[in-house]
């Protein structure tokens, strides 16, 4: 059995375990990130593409006068700001509408946002404002004139799946190791009953272990799961809630603005979404089992399209192109008598007294402070004040954060010259840099012109692109590339199978198994 040796292993390759690791290997730290599955395969790549701090959130803790609520918009806030302006080739600001039908709670939602704006101190994006009916119809032409007026507010929007894979491949970049489809199936413990490695299993049924100093379970809805490895009587913590997502062909938000939708029949919050060309509507919130947290279930696809028809009711046929679901982490609150859906969605991190860190909870936005509490457990296990970080900016960002944009538009000359001409080039440009910010031209510069043309007109996405992942990005699939890698099977799952048998022949070419479309993976 082949050993390896580190100071910190991190189970999940998530958007917590991919942020501890980065921010672990900048100080210092010999890290191996290893993943049952691909980077950031579960729940982290199926959020609702939001960074914000929770407008539901905020309500909730006025209504329950609950402060952990209030200190978690605060935080994810502030970590809004923080990737907007680290990534912003990733993430970008957008207004979203919250539509009311009489001035009562037109005026009730712009006191909370204004709260909501004054919380994001000097990260603040944006100033909510009141709109009449006539400016929401400019923005959402096919809502129902039921609305008689509302408030519109900023947050940002993100593609989760890239930032997750730039967060990994900036941890292998500062050193980390990074195996996926490694699933850690076994920890060992010294003569103190404290934790001194794992053993991992490949696809090929190959064991390995891992020896270290210090282990963080960042396995998101499967923490359980590791945790009872450690300590099989050990109590469940995490509750599973899915939210499920579906991708409208129709274009709903044409302007650019989302639609919230705060209070459903049942008290759910539902968003609409501009998504590549297309409209995403989610999420429901039900409690489900981790088996089927990946499974969107019809009844609740028809759940969202009935919410769809009563707020666009010219649309009674809405053509859905993609759909897909993922279970969040909440942690069970004592007495567990709340639903899901009032479930604070904060964090721990648990040090057991075997010595397993285990990073619980939490939400996509506030990843970077998960990272920081559980390097502050991991210098408790090792006994000793981990070093200040070296700077290592995210792959695809500038040096200097606040020259990324301007670098960005100045980059577009040299992809102009570079790519093929076609009706498609500015939207290219555009695939080229939201994926690879900077790095965008060295992507396509060993590629002939036949490799950079786009194959795709909903997410042009070149062949270039498909050897680039396979070689320096760990796509072991057609579904890491076409789900993850590039967003297009999320976006449009029929135009993602016409390209398959390109991506297919590629990892053909490259010697790796073929293998279909498998959104649920």
């Amino acid at each position: 059995m082949h050993n390896h040796c580190v100071d910190l292993l991190v189970i999940g390759a998530g958007a917590s375990g991919s942020c501890i690791a980065y921010e672990a290997a900048k100080r210092g730290l010999k890290v191996a990130l290893l993943d049952a599955g691909d980077i950031g395969c579960g729940t982290s790549c199926r959020s609702t593409k939001l960074l914000h701090g929770g407008v539901r959130y905020l309500e909730l803790a006025f209504k329950t006068l609950d402060l952990a609520q209030l200190r978690l918009v605060r935080e994810a806030l502030y970590e809004r700001g923080h990737w907007l302006e680290e990534v912003p080739f990733l993430a970008h600001p957008m207004e979203l509408i919250l539509p009311s039908k009489n001035c009562i709670s037109q005026y009730y939602y712009r006191l909370g946002l204004g709260m909501y704006d004054t919380l994001a101190g000097q990260k603040n994006i944006g100033h909510s404002r009141i709109l009449s009916r006539q400016q929401i119809k400019q923005n959402l032409p096919l809502l129902s004139d039921e609305i008689a007026n509302g408030v519109a507010y900023s947050d940002g929007q993100f593609d989760d799946s890239r930032l997750n894979l730039l967060l990994a491949l900036s941890a292998e970049k500062s050193g980390a190791e990074l195996y996926t489809r490694y699933r850690v199936v076994g920890l060992e413990k010294n003569r103190n009953g404290e934790i001194c490695g794992a053993i991992s299993q490949n696809e090929a049924g190959e064991q390995e272990r891992w020896t270290t100093k210090v282990i963080v379970n960042a396995t998101g809805i499967h923490v359980d799961t590791i945790r009872r490895l450690a300590d099989e009587n050990i109590d469940s913590r995490i509750l599973v809630s899915r939210g499920v997502h579906i991708v409208l062909e129709e274009v709903l938000c044409p302007k650019g603005v989302g639609l919230l939708l705060p209070a459903t029949d049942d008290g759910r919050v539902l968003f609409l979404l501009p998504f590549f060309g297309r409209t995403q509507v989610g999420t429901t919130d039900s409690p489900c089992e981790i088996n089927d947290a990946n499974t969107p279930s019809s009844k609740e696809e028809e759940y969202l399209i009935d919410y769809v028809k009563r707020w666009f009711p010219s649309l009674q046929k809405p053509n859905i192109k993609s759909s897909w679901a993922g279970g969040r982490p909440l942690l069970k609150p004592s007495g567990s008598s709340r639903h899901t859906s009032q479930v604070v969605r904060e964090h721990e991190i648990e040090t057991l007294p075997c010595g397993l860190i285990s990073a619980m909870g939490g939400k996509w936005t506030t990843c970077r402070q998960i990272a920081f509490d559980a390097l502050k457990a991991i210098e408790k296990v090792l006994d000793k004040h981990l070093p200040e970080p070296r700077y290592a900016p995210i792959i695809g960002s500038h040096k200097d954060k606040s020259k990324t944009s301007e670098s960005l538009s100045n980059q577009r000359k040299i992809l102009t010259s570079s790519l093929p001409a076609s009706t498609l080039q500015n939207n290219q440009i555009l695939h080229l840099q939201s994926n690879y910010g900077l790095q965008a031209p060295s992507i396509i510069a060993k590629s002939s012109q036949k490799q950079r043309e786009p194959l795709s007109d909903v997410i042009p996405i070149c062949e270039a692109e498909i050897e680039h992942a396979i070689k320096n990005e760990h796509a072991k699939t057609s579904t890491d590339i076409l789900a993850r890698r590039c967003r297009l099977a999320m976006v449009d799952l029929s135009e993602a199978q016409r390209i398959l048998p390109i991506v297919q022949k590629h990892f053909h070419d490259f010697g790796l198994d073929i293998s279909d479309l498998d959104l649920q993976q």
